[in-house]
């Protein structure tokens, strides 16, 4: 993988693909997509009926399939897609495909670094995954939540190992369903298996569970906690330590436990989208102060300013002392850093992106159809037709912005001091 510190980060701005031809040589051009660094634009091309092919910054795959859907680049730049070759279907990454082929694959997923791939595939009307070519030897009559660990060692779903009719509620409710680490499946059944995650260090999987009709938890490597509660959202791991934490339903109320203990004593409405801060030392969430309000907790304690209509896409800083979040107010976007809030509304805002040093918050944001870019609550030149999420230099001083604009696909690379002034 080609780490920030090798790409093209000199001052100036670098025009990669005239687009606006690419409509006169293919039928049509599908959505495009941009590689992490921004010096690869692709999209999937219509050559004719039942051919399909990917332009990569002007230039067309060599290979012609039948279909071509879900285009996207992992995070070391390879450009991958899931294509159909004659009613059968596998990825092609940099137009090589898999040797595998399938009834039907879908989710491609990327390790951190890019470096493995895996996707959820069907063959014979039963379900599995495949890791870089290789599928799961087991495969499953039903599958849901595919997953990889961040490493890429390892995959993980919710399977289905009981099979059971219409009627026998009773079988359902014995349990039929489990979770399955690289096709071998957990020695417990549950009734439900929802969100999972695997640790960072790919040791560990936690997953939502269902134990009967009423009582729900938290199973880490097939073994629930001995506490049970009314409802339980998605786990997640402290990359400082591995322990994991859920949102948990107590007589009504939604508390935040830790290793099946309840760590935050005050309840919320709602807690949803836990993050712990990249040192582990900091835990936040969405949550519901009250009914109909939302807002970020940072270690159980709720920001001041709340929002009536939805708060997303929350943040944490690299070193873990400040969260941005991105929230919606009677109709309009914000933007929100430390509980305080921009003050120029949006039609749309998008995830926000911190600088590695934490002094700057950039965020992709929409007004009137088109795109631009705010940091520090700044407005910069908006007006692209397309626009992607902004990535700050290792050095926290520079910022690649990548933009289509007239048909014109351009990387950017600008001065944070000079965007300030």
């Amino acid at each position: 993988m080609i780490s920030k510190h090798q790409w093209d980060w000199n001052i100036g701005k670098k025009n990669i693909a005239d687009m606006a031809h690419w409509g006169e040589r293919f039928s049509w051009v599908e959505e495009p997509y941009v590689s992490p660094d921004g010096e690869k634009i692709g999209a999937i091309v219509n050559l004719s009926e039942g051919e399909f092919s990917v332009c990569v910054n002007g230039h067309q795959w060599e290979n012609v399939y039948d279909k071509i859907w879900y285009l996207r680049f992992a995070p070391d730049g390879r450009l991958t897609a899931l294509v159909s070759d004659t009613g059968e279907w596998t990825v092609a990454v940099d137009d090589v495909a898999w040797e595998n082929r399938f009834d039907y694959v879908w989710n491609t997923m990327f390790s951190t670094d890019g470096a493995k791939i895996a996707l959820a595939v069907q063959q014979d009307m039963t379900y599995g995954l495949a890791l870089d070519d290789t599928p799961w030897e087991a495969t499953f009559a039903n599958m849901t939540n595919p997953t990889l660990s961040p490493d890429g060692a390892h995959t993980a779903a919710v399977v289905q190992v009981e099979g059971f009719g219409e009627g026998e509620i009773h079988k359902f409710q014995a349990g039929a369903f489990t979770a399955a680490v690289d096709g071998v499946p957990w020695d417990n059944r549950f009734v439900n298996v929802w969100k999972m995650t695997i640790s960072p260090d790919g040791q560990k999987l936690a997953a939502e569970v269902r134990l009967n009709l009423y009582d729900y938890t938290i199973a880490v490597n097939g073994n629930p906690w001995e506490q049970f509660f009314g409802c339980v959202w998605e786990p997640v791991f402290n990359p400082k330590d591995n322990s994991v934490a859920a949102p948990v339903r107590i007589n009504g109320k939604w508390f935040l436990a830790e290793d099946g203990r309840v760590c935050w004593n005050r309840p919320f409405v709602q807690i949803w989208n836990l993050m712990f801060s990249p040192d582990g030392r900091h835990l936040a969430a969405v949550v519901g102060p009250k009914y109909g309000k939302w807002t970020i907790a940072v270690d159980g304690q709720p920001w001041a300013t709340t929002f009536n209509d939805m708060v997303a896409a929350a943040v944490f800083s690299p070193d873990g002392k400040r969260i941005a979040a991105v929230a919606k107010n009677s109709g309009r976007w914000f933007v929100a850093v430390d509980g305080t809030v921009w003050s120029h509304p949006f039609d749309r805002a998008f995830e926000p992106a911190f600088s590695p040093d934490g002094r700057h918050v950039a965020v992709k944001y929409e007004r009137n159809g088109k795109y631009g870019i705010a940091i520090n609550d700044r407005l910069l030149d908006g007006g692209y037709d397309q626009i992607w999420d902004p990535v700050f230099n290792p050095a926290g001083d520079k910022i690649l912005l990548r933009t289509l604009k007239d048909g014109t696909y351009a990387r950017h690379v600008l001065s944070v001091e000079d965007m300030l002034r």
